[in-house]
């Protein structure tokens, strides 16, 4: 049995310049605006506050992530966000319903908004942009005819726990927060292990390629920079519940998209949709689950903004849309389809977040601010491009 040569670092590192840049960038970013805002970027409370402000753009990206995967993409999603959150408030405060009820109602309503949108994609084979162009127009109407125009809040403090809530200290009532940094170290650790025992699994059937010099660094860097984070946030009001959520979805997304047969299906559809069809995977009712899941995880952002903001209000979501496809492109995500990660995708968001908060804090304009966002997607699509180029 031939043994497949291990590869030397730098070889190894050109032919994975697409993962492995992005998270530089991230880093280059976030050293950058510190130097630059003399600090302010990652003191407790600006970091604390960097996760509320990208908490939602991060949701919808992991679903939005299975959507270009598959070939696919929605402009519908802060559309359908902005209006799930009206719907959450109207609910809520003008009838009067127990916030778990809203909760799953509003989670559902999400699922038939995306089940609606990928009938027309899967089964009719309508192209997503224009379906999803329309239900962004529509969704936008129906919040504005929902709120009548006008702002609805404020919510109770169980709706407004889904942001701005806090994981409270188990331990003691003094900082820092123990719980938290007790979390951070457990996360780090369940990284480790979790990467160590995929390594070994790899080294046995022959297929891992990556030098251990690269595995060491990349997981000591992981584990650093968990813990440093968890304990500046601990040293302010501790771990956001919504970091938590953020934390399990992540989680979620990626073992399902790693380590299942509906994961490695949803690639292969992106990847070739004829191919995967004929060797018998059911590609309209992939490609239709994957936009019942994407209305679901609007509806769930749309809800933590809503919650964010105390209020709902009419232009709740305008924009999201760009940033959360732009999130997933600058995570390395396939134009065409077939290939992404959800480590990227959420890479990608905080390196929009990142720039977003270290703009405002340097006084740069809204105007600046989204020419180099849109200098920033053409740059990431270019270097996309050149790479398959390069490959082929």
């Amino acid at each position: 049995m031939a043994v497949t040569e291990t590869p030397t670092m730098g070889s190894y590192l050109r032919s994975n310049m697409r993962e492995y840049g992005i998270l530089i960038a991230l880093v280059l970013i976030m050293v950058f605006f510190q130097v630059a805002t003399d600090g302010t970027l990652l003191r407790p409370v600006n970091l604390t506050n960097l996760f509320l402000q990208n908490s939602y753009i991060i949701i919808m990206a992991l679903g939005m992530l299975l959507v270009i995967v598959t070939g696919h993409i929605d402009l519908s999603v802060g559309s359908v966000a902005g209006f799930v959150g009206a719907l959450a408030a109207v609910m809520i405060v003008h009838w009067q319903l127990p916030v778990p009820v809203v909760f799953v109602a509003c989670l559902l309503a999400g699922a038939v908004i995306g089940a609606a949108q990928g009938y027309w994609i899967a089964y009719w084979r309508i192209p997503s942009f224009i379906v999803t162009l329309a239900g962004m127009l529509v969704f936008r109407g129906l919040t504005l005819w929902l709120l009548e125009g006008a702002s609805v809040g404020p919510f109770p403090k169980l709706f407004q726990s889904l942001s701005t809530g806090f994981v409270p200290d188990f331990f003691r009532d003094e900082k820092p927060n123990l719980t938290a940094m007790i979390l951070g170290a457990l996360a780090a650790a369940a990284i480790v292990w979790l990467s160590v025992r995929a390594r070994a699994r790899h080294q046995r059937y022959g297929i891992e390629d990556e030098p251990f010099v690269v595995f060491a660094v990349k997981n000591a860097l992981v584990c650093f920079a968990l813990l440093f984070i968890s304990y500046l946030l601990a040293t302010y009001r501790g771990l956001p519940n919504v970091l938590i959520t953020m934390a399990v979805l992540i989680s979620a997304y990626t073992f399902l998209t790693q380590s299942t047969t509906i994961g490695r299906r949803i690639y292969a559809i992106g990847g070739n949709e004829k191919a995967a069809k004929l060797s018998g995977i059911r590609t309209d009712r992939l490609t239709f689950l994957t936009f019942v899941n994407m209305g679901m995880l609007a509806a769930l952002a749309g809800m933590i903004f809503a919650a964010r903001l105390n209020t709902a209000t009419p232009k709740a979501g305008v924009g999201f849309e760009l940033d959360v496809i732009a999130a997933v492109f600058i995570g390395g995500a396939s134009m065409s389809g077939g290939s992404g990660k959800i480590v990227g995708a959420v890479i990608g968001a905080f390196i929009m977040g990142v720039m977003n908060n270290g703009m405002s804090i340097l006084g740069i304009g809204i105007d600046y601010q989204q020419v180099i966002k849109g200098l920033v997607l053409l740059a990431a699509v270019i270097f996309d491009v050149y790479n398959k180029n390069k490959q082929g």
